[in-house]
């Protein structure tokens, strides 16, 4: 008796994609636009990761334009070695993406765990990096924030680029000029300010090498002039036979930015033994496999969502457009149509 009260709804699964069709498991991470958390289809029973963001915190950090620029980057890129879109909605409160789980954990993880990384490591993480980033810039669009924070593993130990909220489209006949990134990554052109393309993703991927190696960052300082400086004037204390993977301030020298282009990169004598047709289809064998019995996550983030969070995510009917509800979706709406007349016109 009363055993019928807590049944759950019955779910169109053939509808339009929404929360109720996920379970909702644990939260693993938490970044400047939104929070990560596991979640599994009620129908299918793969697994994902969902990425959200409130909608009205969206307004407040004027991040909408970042979201929409992330949502359509990731609709047009499919490789393997990226995180890539499986599913894209919202509901009254939250934008939601759902996206390739990767259950290895980021590298930053990994390198605060275990300390410099073993360099036939590194230089396999190095070369599918290489590969993720070729595969962008093929199409026109600049990563703009290569870190270990945004490098994930998969349970076998595959390296996948993931977060572009600040990646870009760009035109060859148009250098960028924003400064955008973290700036301990962030290429001398960027801090210059004298326009720059693709070639400052690179930079990040000589300068997250140099870390996963050594354990620290190549450039430092105690201030962002200090850390600046230090990216355009102090020496470089890179090991000779990989000086140009790494840091070279010369663009026309930079390993990946050479007429070369990728199979510059191919050709160095530090990949020597790497199997590149077999990266892109995942049959190489990684040399480091996560340890699947731990979590390979920072567990706060669970702890967080489970003690501190004031409007826990769950599944919600929409409801009926309120004030708030309308300003809040007729700013998005508004920004969306000024951002695409922009395409419109830079094209």
């Amino acid at each position: 008796m009363g055993a019928g009260c807590c049944k759950e709804e019955a779910i169109d699964f053939d509808g339009e994609i929404e929360l109720s069709h996920f379970h909702l498991l644990r939260s693993v991470g938490k970044g400047a636009f939104g929070k990560v958390r596991v979640v599994q289809h009620k129908r299918t029973k793969e697994i994902y990761a969902l990425k959200y963001i409130n909608k009205t915190k969206c307004i407040r950090m004027r991040a909408i334009e970042n979201i929409i620029q992330e949502r359509r980057l990731l609709e047009e890129v499919e490789f393997p070695l990226i995180c890539n879109l499986r599913y894209a909605f919202q509901d009254d409160e939250n934008l939601f993406m759902v996206l390739d789980l990767m259950l290895g954990g980021d590298l930053r993880f990994h390198l605060e765990r275990a300390g410099p990384m073993k360099e036939e490591v590194v230089r396999f993480y190095v070369a599918e990096l290489a590969l993720a980033l070729d595969a962008l810039h093929s199409r026109r669009i600049i990563h703009r924030d290569l870190k270990p924070d945004n490098v994930l593993l998969d349970e076998h130990g595959h390296a996948h680029l993931t977060d572009f909220n600040i990646a870009v489209y760009y035109s060859p006949a148009k250098p960028l000029l924003s400064i955008a990134g973290s700036m301990a990554y962030m290429a001398p052109e960027v801090l210059l300010r004298k326009g720059y393309f693709e070639s400052v993703d690179w930079w990040s991927l000589g300068v997250v090498m140099f870390e996963l190696l050594f354990g620290k960052r190549p450039f430092r300082g105690k201030s962002n002039d200090l850390l600046k400086n230090s990216i355009l004037r102090d020496p470089l204390p890179f090991p000779e036979n990989a000086r140009e993977i790494l840091c070279e301030r010369d663009i026309k020298k930079r390993l990946g930015c050479t007429p070369d282009g990728l199979n510059g990169f191919k050709k160095h004598p530090w990949f020597e033994g790497i199997e590149w047709d077999k990266l892109v289809t995942k049959e190489a064998t990684p040399p480091f496999q996560p340890d699947s019995k731990r979590a390979n996550f920072d567990a706060t983030h669970e702890l967080e969502e489970l003690l501190m969070e004031d409007n826990p995510l769950k599944a919600k009917k929409r409801a009926q457009t309120t004030p708030e509800t309308e300003l809040s979706n007729v700013l998005i709406q508004s920004t969306v149509v000024a951002f695409f007349v922009l395409r419109m016109i830079q094209k």
